[in-house]
C-alpha cells in the first residue's frame, strides 16, 4: 500500500501534564530579542519513527519516555512553564516558570512501520492522529510549550511526535533537548551537555544600532494577491541524490560548480518555484535562507545554548530576472545572502526587533529554506537505536503555510544517500513545478530525470 493512501486508527489515552520530577525554580525568564519576533510565534511539528528492537522486549516506549521526560525537565524546567507577554507595548515575551509541565499523550496505532513503505518522508498519513492537537493547547501564550505523543505500533516499533513553541528554541536547541531526553531514557542521571539559558546574549543593544538593510523584514503590500492560498494545497516530497545534484551542477559554468549542495539546491528550487507560481515579471521575489549563527559570534555562543540563534538573510530580485537568467544568477544571490550573517548581523536583527515592534519576516513572494541535514534529529536514541526517520513532520509550516521547505537527510530504497525536500504549493502550481524540475534535470542527463520521475511517482503524496 502506498503511504499516501494509508489509513489507520490511533487509540489515544487522555492527554496528561508531565511536570519536572523535582521542585524547580519559580521565576520569570525573558526570551531574547531574536526569540520573540513575530515570525517565530508558532508551533513547529517534528516526528521520529523507531523500529522494533528485540533487546528492548518488554519495555514500553511510552512509559520509558514519560519517566525520562520528568527527569529531563528538571534541567530544562523553562519548558514546563508558560509564555507570557510581559509588556503589551514592547510585546516582550518571558517564560513564567510555573512547573505546570508539558503535554504528553500515550497512544497505540493498528499499523506497522512497514505499512508506511520504504519512503518514510513527509507528508505522513494521519499526521493529525500521530500528533494530536489537544483542544486549547496550541496558543503561543499561556499554553504548554511542548506537546509530545508516543504512539506504539503493531510491529513493536513506535512513533515519537513533538510540537514545540518555536519562540523557545530552534532546530539545534530542540535536538539538544531531545538528545538529553534520549540520554535520560537510556539511564543517564543528567544530560551530558547541560542547558544554558543566557538569552540576554541575543538582546538588543543600548543605544540601538541597526547596521544592515535587513530586507528580510521589508513590509511589502500584497497588492497582487500572491500570498499562497490555503485551499487546494498540494504537499509533495522530492529526493535529490548524487545523480540529481550532479545534474544541477552541470548546468553551471566551471567556476560555479564548486558551490555547496545547499546553495545549488536552493538556487534550483527557488527558480523552479518562481516559474511555477507565475508572478508578473516586474514583481520582487525573495529567497530566505535560515543560517545558524552559533559559530558566528566572537566568542561563540556557549555550548548548551538552546534558544533561537539563527538569521533569515534574504536575496531579492524580480521574477523576470530570475526566470530569464541562467541558474548561476540565482546561485550568486543565494551565496551573497548566506555570507552576510555575522555576530554583528545578529545584533543588528535584535536592535531592529526592538526598534520596529518585532515584525514578521516578509512572506509576500518569499520562499524560505532551512537545512536540517546536519541538525541531528535522526541520531536521537531513546534506547531503541537511531530513528528510521527523524525531522520535520511536514513542509510549509509556520505562520504562513506554503512559504517554507526543509532539507532532510534521507537514504532511498536503493541505498543512495541524499536530501528529501517537502514542498507545499497550490495544486496547479505544483504540477508546473514538477514539470519544470523534471525538465531541468532532463536537460542535463536522461538518467537524472528518470530517477526524478520515479521518485515523483513513488515518493510524492497527493494534496492533503
Amino acid at each position: 500500500m502506498a503511504a499516501s493512501s494509508l489509513v489507520f486508527k490511533v487509540r489515544r489515552c487522555q492527554p496528561e501534564l508531565v511536570a519536572p520530577a523535582k521542585p524547580t525554580p519559580r521565576e520569570l525568564k525573558q526570551l531574547s530579542d531574536i526569540d520573540d519576533q513575530e515570525g517565530l510565534r508558532f508551533q513547529i511539528p517534528v516526528i521520529q519513527f523507531y523500529k522494533y528492537d528485540p533487546s528492548m522486549q518488554g519495555r514500553d516506549p511510552a512509559q520509558v519516555i514519560r519517566q525520562a521526560l520528568s527527569h529531563t525537565l528538571v534541567y530544562y524546567y523553562p519548558f514546563a512553564g508558560r509564555l507570557r507577554e510581559i509588556d503589551a507595548t514592547s510585546r516582550k515575551l518571558a517564560v513564567d516558570c510555573t512547573g505546570e509541565g508539558v503535554l504528553f499523550i500515550e497512544a497505540d496505532a493498528d499499523v506497522s512501520l512497514e505499512d508506511f513503505g520504504e519512503a518514510l518522508q513527509p507528508p505522513f498519513p494521519c499526521l493529525e492522529e500521530l500528533l494530536f492537537d489537544v483542544p486549547g493547547s496550541g496558543g503561543v501564550l499561556n499554553s504548554p510549550l511542548l506537546l509530545i505523543q508516543v504512539t506504539r505500533l503493531r510491529c513493536g516499533g513506535f512513533i515519537f511526535a513533538l510540537r514545540l513553541n518555536h519562540t523557545m528554541g530552534d532546530a539545534a536547541g530542540l535536538v539538544q533537548f531531545m538528545s538529553a531526553l534520549g540520554e535520560m531514557a537510556r539511564g543517564a542521571h543528567a544530560p551530558s551537555l547541560l542547558p544554558v539559558w543566557q538569552r540576554q546574549l541575543l538582546n538588543a543593544r543600548n543605544p540601538l544600532r541597526v547596521s544592515f538593510a535587513h530586507r528580510e523584514y521589508d513590509q511589502v503590500a500584497d497588492t497582487k494577491g500572491t500570498i499562497i492560498p490555503l485551499d487546494d494545497m498540494a504537499h509533495r516530497s522530492f529526493f535529490f541524490g548524487p545523480t540529481q545534484i550532479s545534474a544541477i551542477r552541470r548546468m553551471l559554468p566551471p567556476h560555479q560548480r564548486r558551490s555547496s549542495t545547499f546553495e545549488l539546491l536552493t538556487a534550483c528550487l527557488w527558480r523552479c518555484r518562481t516559474i511555477a507560481l507565475q508572478p508578473e515579471a516586474e514583481e520582487e521575489v525573495r529567497i530566505i535562507c535560515i543560517v545558524n549563527a552559533r559559530s558566528k559570534f566572537n566568542p561563540p555562543l556557549p555550548a548548551g545554548y538552546y534558544g533561537n540563534a539563527f538569521a533569515f538573510p534574504v536575496a531579492v530580485t524580480t521574477a523576470g530576472k530570475l526566470r530569464e537568467n541562467p541558474l548561476g544568477y540565482a546561485l550568486e544571490l543565494v551565496k551573497k545572502a548566506k555570507g552576510e550573517v555575522t555576530g554583528e548581523y545578529m545584533k543588528s536583527v535584535a536592535d531592529l526587533m526592538v526598534k520596529r515592534g518585532r515584525p514578521h519576516f516578509t512572506v509576500v513572494r518569499s520562499y524560505l529554506v532551512s537545512d536540517l541535514t546536519h541538525a541531528g534529529f535522526g541520531e536521537v536514541d531513546f534506547g531503541w537505536g537511531k530513528a528510521a526517520y527523524g525531522g520535520a513532520a511536514k513542509g510549509g509550516v509556520g505562520a504562513i503555510p506554503g512559504v517554507a521547505s526543509f532539507y532532510i537527510p534521507f537514504t532511498n530504497n536503493r541505498g543512495e544517500q541524499g536530501i528529501v525536500v517537502p514542498v507545499c504549493l497550490p495544486g496547479a502550481a505544483m504540477d508546473v513545478f514538477v514539470k519544470e524540475l523534471d525538465s531541468l534535470l532532463n536537460n542535463q542527463e536522461e538518467e537524472g530525470v528518470n530517477e526524478s520521475q520515479r521518485m515523483s511517482k513513488t515518493f510524492i503524496a497527493s494534496a492533503l
